[in-house]
């Protein structure tokens, strides 16, 4: 089964919306291990709009150790003060992640050029520490490419231009599916994982679990909207069964 590895920015958004410590974090964390989730997921930007540093030690120090083992993926840029964090905790998992100035939410991928220069120097020094590292790329075939020679471990599929062709019918979300079908068949071929996500929700993720070799999903935003209605445990199981088959999601 696909794992799911919930990201928890949300949380920490909506706590820094008004300052002081709720909505807790770590509450969030725990409910989503107590549901089953297999994976928790942090973005720490520069501007710490959302996951702080501390927030980011704070999860590492609630997932070490745990039985059974739940991953921790910590995605960001390569800048220096994520970097060092990343080699300070060992998580399970580094996603890079590139970043525009005051973007809103990541919105495209790695690809070969002067961008992307430094990326495989800091694979190399993550993957040397014990850190599986996944690059967040773009479903094409030159990115996937690049990725290999880079040395990563995995790729993260971005995903919003299919979750964006869902929307607009059956037909478009088939269509752009089998671009992602044919990036991950070409990761597989080059010895690559593949994760994916930005924008995945119960609808879309009916189809997109079909994907060969998809390893993981990380979501965060769908998971946490309807987890305002529905409450948090309920939404995270929701998926679950979702990664694990089920036609559709428990009403």
């Amino acid at each position: 089964m696909t794992r799911l590895s919930v990201n928890v920015n949300k949380v920490a958004t909506l706590r820094n919306s008004r300052g002081g410590r709720v909505p807790g974090l770590l509450d969030a964390v725990e409910v989503c291990v107590r549901a089953g989730a297999p994976g928790i997921t942090v973005h720490p930007r520069a501007d710490r709009r959302h996951i702080t540093p501390d927030d980011t030690r704070a999860v590492a120090a609630a997932l070490a150790g745990r039985t059974p083992h739940v991953e921790y993926n910590i995605e960001g840029d390569p800048r220096p003060e994520l970097l060092e964090m990343v080699r300070a905790l060992r998580p399970d998992q580094c996603t890079l992640v590139p970043v525009t100035p005051g973007e809103l939410t990541s919105h495209v991928g790695w690809g070969p050029g002067p961008q992307s220069a430094g990326v495989p120097e800091v694979v190399r020094d993550l993957r040397e520490r014990g850190v599986r590292v996944s690059l967040f790329v773009e479903p094409v075939a030159e990115a996937v490419r690049w990725a290999a020679e880079a040395g990563a471990d995995r790729v993260e599929l971005y995903t919003e231009p299919y979750a964006r062709a869902c929307e607009r019918g059956a037909a478009e979300g088939l269509r752009s599916y089998e671009t992602f079908v044919a990036a991950a068949e070409l990761a597989h071929q080059l010895g690559l994982g593949v994760n994916a996500g930005h924008d995945l929700d119960l609808e879309n993720l009916v189809l997109f679990r079909e994907l060969p070799y998809l390893e993981e999903v990380s979501i965060g935003h769908a998971l946490m909207s309807r987890a305002l209605f529905e409450g948090l445990e309920k939404v995270v199981r929701e998926y679950l069964a979702v990664l694990g088959g089920a036609a559709r999601a428990p009403v």
